[in-house]
């Protein structure tokens, strides 16, 4: 079985798009796209006008028309909508979402799938996030139906994922316990998926569908054996994610404490043990500051099967990240001005984010000051439990006072931000309000940022993913090698 040396980070929102992952897989590694927020890029796209006319081409490799076609009817706007025009709302997720909501975020999942596999026999994985749990369902059954290769988790515990992959792979109905503050312990809440009541019929047109592999990301030896212990089904291996990389990172071991500048402090607790984690039988790869064949071939000798690298493919030229955003931050890289902050603040999750320091986007405090708070997509919600038993739902980036009436402490909404929004801008997709305000962008990076130059080839002023690959891989690159797991 050849496993991929280097696993291309999963990184969203549309950052690691189908571009990005189809250029990585067909040079023999593990492409991956995120699937995180992946509906509202999809509705952005047909609103843009999909002038390649690619989603339209995926969309019509469907098995069920009708949804496709009322998805077209809803969103597609022929030529584009105009630049002051705001996107379309979708619904917002709840425990018990409407089947369009379903529907739409399967189907997006699907696409974005199939055309980075499409035309090529490579591996293509999609990330998703254990803490975005509501969409999971949907997205995992619309991966699966485009023949993902390998699901990819972290920001959580993701127990329950390998044994609903299993029942998916049959089009069975699932279902997925939430978290929920302020639960009972013996509370199960849970939202549910069933194939054959959202898209009817399609257990008989699609057959058994191949089981992706199940790779969870980490960042303990604890929590690979737990996961191992307590998974509904088969793991396959893991990414064992360091503080260094970017997106979310995992909070310290132990008491917080903060740097002059104000960063978590990470220390002896938080190194993975790598025996330990050989001992367990199971591949694995290092992620977070693994972004040159020196460090490949440390990770390999220290019984890795390789790496995961997210932070040096954000900035090549075929990632989804906004072409400008992109150029001004290589430059920023090339005068060695470029700059990681990891906040403890500004994610509503309460887990630390890093943020790349760019001029015009919500990593200053005057653009952070000018935007007006609103949670209209809603992705990183706490579900809590409310007095009379029902279930409301809660953002610390929402309004001040709204956050507090559902019983939230306004302490905790300090320098939040509304990560979907600023995601979404970040992937050239910016929502415009009704005053004429269009959402700013964020851009998350690993501390690796401050290297990218190195993938530039002499003159050039950007670079390609494959550049990356081949610089990373050093002698280990070999292209026609397929891979295989």
């Amino acid at each position: 079985m050849n496993l991929p040396k280097l696993i291309q980070g999963g990184m969203g929102v549309a950052i690691s798009d189908w571009k990005l992952a189809k250029a990585v897989s067909q040079l023999g590694q593990l492409g991956v796209v995120s699937g995180t927020g992946i509906s509202r890029v999809l509705v952005s796209r047909l609103m843009d006008g999909d002038l390649s006319g690619n989603v339209r081409r995926a969309l019509a490799n469907f098995s069920i028309p009708e949804a496709v076609q009322n998805i077209i009817d809803r969103y597609y706007t022929p030529g584009g909508k105009s630049p002051e025009a705001a996107y379309k709302s979708l619904p917002t997720y709840s425990i018990t979402p409407p089947k369009i909501l379903d529907q739409l975020t399967t189907i997006s999942n699907f696409v974005e799938v199939f055309l980075a596999k499409e035309g090529h026999s490579g591996l293509v994985g999609i990330n998703l996030l254990e803490k975005v749990q509501l969409p999971n369902l949907a997205s995992l059954y619309g991966a699966m139906l485009a023949g993902v290769d390998v699901v990819l988790m972290g920001a959580g515990i993701p127990t329950q994922v390998a044994g609903i992959l299993d029942k998916l792979s049959n089009h069975e109905p699932v279902s997925y316990r939430v978290d929920v503050h302020g639960a009972e312990k013996d509370d199960d809440h849970r939202i549910h998926f069933d194939p054959e009541q959202i898209f009817p019929g399609i257990a008989k047109l699609m057959g058994k569908l191949k089981r992706p592999k199940f790779l969870p990301i980490i960042s303990s030896v604890v929590l690979a054996q737990a996961l191992i212990k307590r998974s509904e089904g088969p793991v396959d291996g893991f990414v064992i994610e360091g503080p260094t990389a970017g997106g979310h990172n995992a909070p310290p071991r132990g008491a917080v404490n903060l740097n002059e500048k104000g960063e978590p402090v990470y220390g002896d607790k938080d190194v993975v043990d790598l025996g330990k984690m050989k001992s367990l039988g199971l591949p694995f790869w290092l992620a977070g500051g693994y972004g040159n064949p020196k460090q490949v071939q440390a990770a390999l000798e220290a019984g890795a099967a390789g790496v995961q690298v997210g932070t040096a493919f954000s900035l090549c030229d075929e990632s989804g990240m906004e072409p400008e955003l992109k150029k001004r931050l290589l430059r920023k890289v090339l005068d060695e001005e470029a700059e990681v902050f990891t906040s403890p603040q500004v994610s509503p999750t309460g887990f630390p984010f890093k943020v790349a320091q760019l001029e015009g986007t919500l990593s200053e405090p005057a653009a952070y000051a000018a935007r007006s708070r609103i949670c209209d997509l809603g992705y990183l919600r706490l579900m809590y439990k409310k007095e009379d038993g029902s279930l409301g739902y809660r953002c610390a980036a929402e309004p001040v006072e709204d956050f507090v009436k559902k019983g939230g402490v306004a302490e905790d909404t300090i320098n939040r931000s509304c990560l979907c929004n600023n995601l979404l801008s970040t992937a050239g997709f910016p929502q415009v309000r009704k005053d004429g305000y269009v959402e700013e962008p964020i851009i998350t990076s690993g501390d690796d940022l401050v290297a990218s130059g190195q993938y530039l080839r002499e003159g050039k002023a950007s670079y390609s993913a494959e550049d990356v690959v081949r610089y990373i891989l050093g002698p280990f690159f070999q292209p026609s090698v397929a891979t295989s797991m």
